[in-house]
């Protein structure tokens, strides 16, 4: 295993010493969709693999709705690589110039990151999504898919390289880890940092843990998505109601879920019942604090400090009520993960001193946290969100896989 490994990262460095022009990638890309429509049977076929798979091993069923590939989701996929094909090359680009006094020219210029190594669980979209984003973003990528989906991941990964040898391109600027071990994930994170560059993890808590505890590459993701939504006391009822309906129950099992409410306390009497009552109505278990309590007529849970600090991921969402803007975006700070926060309200100040506060990498007025997510920010997809503080932040697309590198030039200019 160890020697496989390196033979892949060796194959990667050498991948990305090749500089491939953006005609050529988005060729690649195309071809790519063509080779995922006329092999739509051959990539069915080995998806049943998985799904009987995760069925003989009693996997839940929404976890195996995750890995099913038909013919819809694959037309999915080819509709996300078309919109990558669409956007600009992101790299060799000259995001600023100028010239110094003293004579130099200074140039910063766009550049890949390097060799990304990507593990991620369940949805074989993943694949697909992340090596096109990769490739057009001239960043060869060694990908590690859980073994649910090894047959899906195996054969999307199989035809973008006879995609990349079609139009004569290192076919390893993508390669696909097909060890089912567990130990070929510790020794990506603990023994490739000579290969690998970054590494994304794209899955469930403990799996980005486990990355963020061992890796002793760069990695950029998130841990959690405690994400919040503030009603504040110049909410617009109406609007409440539907985006926090969204917010919560729309796609319960995303990282940008809304897992805690927040109600000002001027509002509770006029908003709390319809607000939760709509989502108690659509399957919604609500466990909230004492001041909420006392004003839901629905059935309700009584909330204790540790339940703002759950991720859910199911129809469950924690309530509190805060006095107003500010202590809202204390709370935030404290519970959250700087994920995806919103506040709802009518008054543009209040928004933008709650929007200007919040730690958040993403921060919502009036809009639902399920749109947390690269292609609806028009990335053209994305490998991951990350959270934290230094760059990049938010859902990380095409632009966002590329570094930089300062180019200098003079006539002869020598330093005193």
């Amino acid at each position: 295993m160890r020697k496989k490994l390196n033979i892949i990262g060796q194959k990667s460095k050498k991948a990305f010493s090749l500089n491939v022009e953006t005609k050529k990638k988005n060729k690649v890309l195309k071809d790519y969709c063509l080779l995922l429509n006329k092999r739509k049977k051959l990539i069915i076929n080995q998806n049943k693999k998985d799904i009987n798979n995760a069925q003989k091993k009693g996997i839940k069923s929404n976890l195996i709705d995750r890995l099913i590939l038909n013919e819809k989701k694959i037309s999915d996929i080819i509709d996300t690589i078309k919109s990558i094909i669409k956007l600009k090359d992101p790299t060799n680009i000259i995001l600023e110039k100028w010239k110094r006094p003293n004579g130099l020219t200074i140039s910063k210029i766009s550049i890949p990151m390097g060799v990304i190594g990507v593990i991620y669980e369940s949805r074989p979209n993943v694949t697909s999504d992340v090596a096109s984003l990769c490739f057009k973003s001239g960043n060869p990528v060694i990908l590690k898919g859980g073994t649910e989906a090894f047959y899906s991941n195996k054969i999307l990964s199989e035809l973008f390289r006879e995609s990349l040898k079609k139009n004569k391109i290192d076919k390893n600027f993508v390669q696909f880890i097909n060890i089912k071990n567990r130990k070929a994930v510790d020794f990506m994170l603990t023994n490739m940092n000579k290969f690998i560059d970054v590494i994304i993890p794209r899955g469930g808590k403990e799996l980005v843990k486990k990355v963020q505890l061992l890796s002793k590459v760069p990695t950029i993701g998130h841990l959690e998505g405690i994400c919040h939504t503030f009603i504040d006391k110049d909410a617009n009822l109406k609007l409440a109601k539907k985006v926090v309906l969204n917010a919560k129950l729309r796609n319960t099992a995303i990282c940008g879920a809304t897992e805690t409410i927040l109600f000002h306390k001027k509002i509770i009497k006029k908003m709390i019942n319809p607000i939760l009552k709509n989502l108690e109505n659509h399957g919604c278990k609500i466990i909230a604090d004492n001041e909420t309590r006392k004003f839901y007529e629905g059935n309700i849970l009584k909330a204790n400090d540790k339940d703002w600090s759950k991720e859910y991921l199911s129809a469950i969402v924690s309530v509190k009520t805060v006095k107003d803007h500010n202590e809202a975006v204390k709370h935030i700070n404290k519970y959250g993960t700087m994920h995806t926060d919103c506040i709802i309200t009518q008054n543009n100040m209040t928004a933008k001193k709650f929007l200007t506060n919040i730690k958040s990498s993403i921060a919502m007025h009036n809009t639902s946290t399920q749109f947390a997510d690269g292609g609806e920010f028009g990335f053209g997809g994305e490998v991951g969100i990350s959270t934290s503080t230094l760059p990049p932040r938010g859902p990380v697309g095409l632009n966002q896989l590329v570094s930089y590198k300062y180019l200098v030039s003079s006539n002869g200019k020598i330093r005193k």
